[in-house]
């Protein structure tokens, strides 16, 4: 379901989280198209805003500062964020083809995925130089960069290659960077020599009275600059220009070039491998797709690989997408002849020009800095949204004619045998999973009937567990795999084996495709998890909801004897616990668009990873009692523990492994529905008044989606099982506590600092 409960006619899909896709998310958020359903692929998060980068480098402006955060963005839009890298388009089936997922389909497509430098022709560039785009890859590079120069005392070489606004901008931010911090830490600055090799003149695309004020500031600051010395190849430590220029660092910002995958999915391109588009920024090739930015290259209107103008081409292409969507011929636009270009010189001083004008000035940058600063309120300061109520059926400027006679039955959906998902739709999605096969499974989904058939494991006993939940992310392919992750769980967790599986899914109601997708999403997702467990999936019901929902009834095997249980915990041993904790505050903050779209991704790979090597582990070194931490919270399932097992415990909370961003958003008063609940249980903490201002301590409630496995460990054996579990991949696990003998407190847990 769209927002508003309309159901889901066509589908948007926007590639890359560039500057015109951020502006149709927020246009989006401002006035949404009932039935149409935004989809954002991004391979990036925070998304960086290239006109504040290069005051980042210099130091003037925090991450945070110069980078929108894709998450609030995209809740805001109502639109799917689905955090993957676009591969290529299958223009035949309208479907989006990703590294890490399976292919998105599409109704209406748009890609804004910038550029990255071309090296391709430079032999040897790609294996000795930095490129600076992608972004990110270049931040990662850059903080290493810091780290040598202000570690290593000796003189070092950093070269630039690309004399552009680009390539000057970040050779004067280097500078700038790097020597206010070796001044900081009483190391001499000069030992740095900063060398721009450009294979024309500096800054071809601006006027020259430009080129000859960064010509002097360059020269003023020491840099060693090689004009009209086009780079034929590099080495290790060597770039072959005119001459031989030896480098210790090598940062590319040469000419911008595009993904190889656009012209492999056979777009017509121009010779640097951009998109051909028309005035209306829909491609050439196919008008079910349009492009922006660096991307995409204007037949009619040829324009520099610049910011402004991905800027610009954001109203223009948000207004031909719903033109696109809605039926409609899209309109043709034209971009500005002339701009404003404001270019910083490390220091807080820009250079300013437009056509033939030329300025420099210290309030340029003070102006510059205003401009780029309004442009990031805009993504970060967004509006509360009050949600209108909408027809029930879209407009037939939305919809086709068969996608709304096919809605006008959605409204009379009958319950009962009649929710189920139709059988047609059932049996084209199991046709495309892959589902493992068992030799103990005799009757399943290879051979379907009124039930699925197992043999028992000889010599052991059956695992029996269910779990079912509503989504909380609108990603139905990572919502499958966590689902099934957490389903998996309590079978870990009595060191079984999980056998098979019987899924339990709800899908939102929605024209037969639609339906069928997310279906087939979701359940792809989960089958990455089941097929990995080695869990035959051999049936289910499936039937159409209001909400997306999945679980499953997983049985396993064990034999009768060697199942951990909850009881056996016993004094003398350490607590370990193998994951953090948080999903309950962070995603309940997500739904308020009040938590960073980075802590929302690392708790999604959280949830994500299996609890299958820990529990070996755990066993392996002696483990005697163990669960999975889930709705109760970490309080309510070691209660369960200590209870049977006839002892108590002692948690540090200064030991607790949490997610980033859970202590920030219980500061903020942020907590999942069921913490009131859970908060009940601390009746079993021995004075826990002294601690409940401490926001770790309102974690001990926090309900957890597939969460780690608590277990007691023989002390003795503790830090050697928590050093295996992260060379295992179980990064956060940690010892949280001790297990102590029962006392003549009422209560059996006490929590310290």
């Amino acid at each position: 379901m769209t927002p508003g409960g309309v159901a889901i006619v066509k589908d948007l899909v926007l590639v890359g989280g560039g500057h015109a896709h951020v502006a149709v998310l927020r246009s989006f958020g401002m006035k949404p198209m009932p039935g149409v359903r935004l989809t954002l692929i991004a391979r990036d998060i925070e998304t960086p805003y290239s006109g504040m980068l290069p005051g980042f480098i210099a130091g003037h402006y925090r991450f945070a500062e110069c980078h929108i955060d894709l998450g609030p963005l995209a809740a805001f839009a109502g639109a799917r964020l689905y955090h993957d890298e676009a591969i290529g388009i299958d223009r035949a089936k309208r479907h989006v083809l990703c590294a890490g997922r399976p292919p998105v389909p599409y109704d209406v497509l748009s890609l804004d995925i910038g550029s990255r430098p071309r090296q391709h022709d430079v032999p040897g560039s790609a294996e000795h130089t930095t490129p600076v785009k992608p972004i990110d890859g270049f931040a990662e590079r850059w903080a290493e960069i810091v780290a040598r120069v202000t570690a290593d005392n000796r003189p070092l070489r950093i070269g630039v290659i690309g004399g552009g606004a680009g390539g000057v901008e970040l050779t004067l931010a280097i500078h700038h960077r790097l020597r206010a911090l070796l001044r900081q830490a009483g190391q001499d600055p000069d030992r740095l020599t900063f060398v721009l090799v450009t294979a024309h003149e500096l800054l071809p695309t601006h006027n020259q009275k430009v080129g000859r004020i960064f010509a002097r500031v360059l020269a003023e600051r020491g840099v060693e600059v090689h004009t009209k010395s086009p780079v034929r190849s590099v080495e290790a430590g060597t770039v072959i220009a005119s001459k031989r220029i030896a480098l210790d660092e090598i940062l590319w910002v040469t000419q911008a070039g595009a993904a190889q995958w656009i012209r492999e999915s056979g777009f017509d391109c121009d010779d640097g491998g951009f998109v051909k588009v028309h005035d209306t920024l829909q491609t050439v090739s196919d008008p079910a797709v349009f492009a922006a930015g660096d991307v995409a290259a204007v037949e009619t209107h040829p324009r520099p690989k610049a910011g402004v103008f991905a800027v610009r081409q954001g109203p223009p292409l948000t207004d031909n997408l719903r033109r696109a969507l809605a039926g409609q011929a899209p309109r043709p636009f034209t971009p500005q002849s002339k701009f404003l270009s404001l270019i910083s010189t490390g220091d807080k001083y820009a250079v300013a020009s437009r056509g033939g004008w030329a300025a420099e000035a210290g309030w340029l940058w003070t102006l510059k800095d205003w401009i780029d600063r309004r442009f990031m309120d805009k993504y970060s300061d967004l509006p509360v949204m009050r949600t209108a109520p909408v027809a029930a059926v879209p407009s037939a400027g939305v919809a086709d004619a068969a996608a709304l006679q096919e809605l006008s039955t959605i409204a009379m959906r009958c319950g009962g045998c009649g929710a189920k998902v139709g059988s047609t739709v059932l049996s084209r999605v199991m046709s495309r999973l892959a589902v493992i096969q068992r030799d103990d499974v005799v009757i399943g989904l290879n051979a379907p009937d009124d039930a699925a058939i197992v043999r028992p494991v000889p010599g052991k006993a059956l695992i029996h567990t269910v779990d079912y939940f509503r989504a909380f992310i609108d990603d139905p392919y990572v919502f499958g795999r966590i689902a099934a992750n957490h389903s998996l769980g309590d079978v870990y967790a009595m060191g079984g084996e999980p056998q098979t599986a019987l899924a339990i899914a709800t899908v939102p109601y929605g024209i037969e495709s639609k339906v069928e997708d997310d279906l087939f999403q979701m359940m792809s997702g989960a089958l990455t998890v089941l097929n990995e467990a080695g869990a035959a999936l051999v049936g289910g019901h499936t039937s159409e909801g209001a909400e997306l929902a999945l679980g499953f009834a997983v049985t396993g095997a064990i034999a009768e004897n060697e199942a951990l249980r909850k009881g056996g915990l016993m004094p003398g041993q350490a607590l370990i616990l193998t994951k953090p904790l948080g999903t309950g505050t962070l995603f309940a903050a997500a739904m308020r668009r009040q938590a960073r779209g980075i802590w929302i991704d690392e708790a999604l790979a959280s949830m994500q990873v299996t609890a299958r090597e820990a529990a070996t582990c755990l066993r392996r070194f002696g483990a005697t009692a163990c669960t999975d931490v889930t709705g109760f919270g970490l309080l309510g399932h070691l209660v369960e523990m200590t209870k049977p097992s006839g002892v108590e415990a002692e948690i540090r909370l200064g030991a607790l492994p949490l997610l980033a961003g859970a202590v920030d958003t219980v500061r903020a008063g942020i907590f999942s529905s069921l913490q009131p609940q859970n908060l009940r249980l601390r009746r079993a903490i021995r004075d826990g008044e002294a601690l409940k201002d401490d926001p770790r301590y309102a974690l001990l409630f926090d309900p957890q989606t597939a969460g780690g496995l608590l277990a007691g460990v023989p002390e003795a054996a503790a830090a050697e099982c928590v050093a295996e579990l992260r060379r295992l991949g179980y990064i956060a696990a940690a010892i949280i506590g001790r297990v102590l003998p029962s006392g003549d407190a009422a209560e059996p847990i006490r929590v310290v600092a």
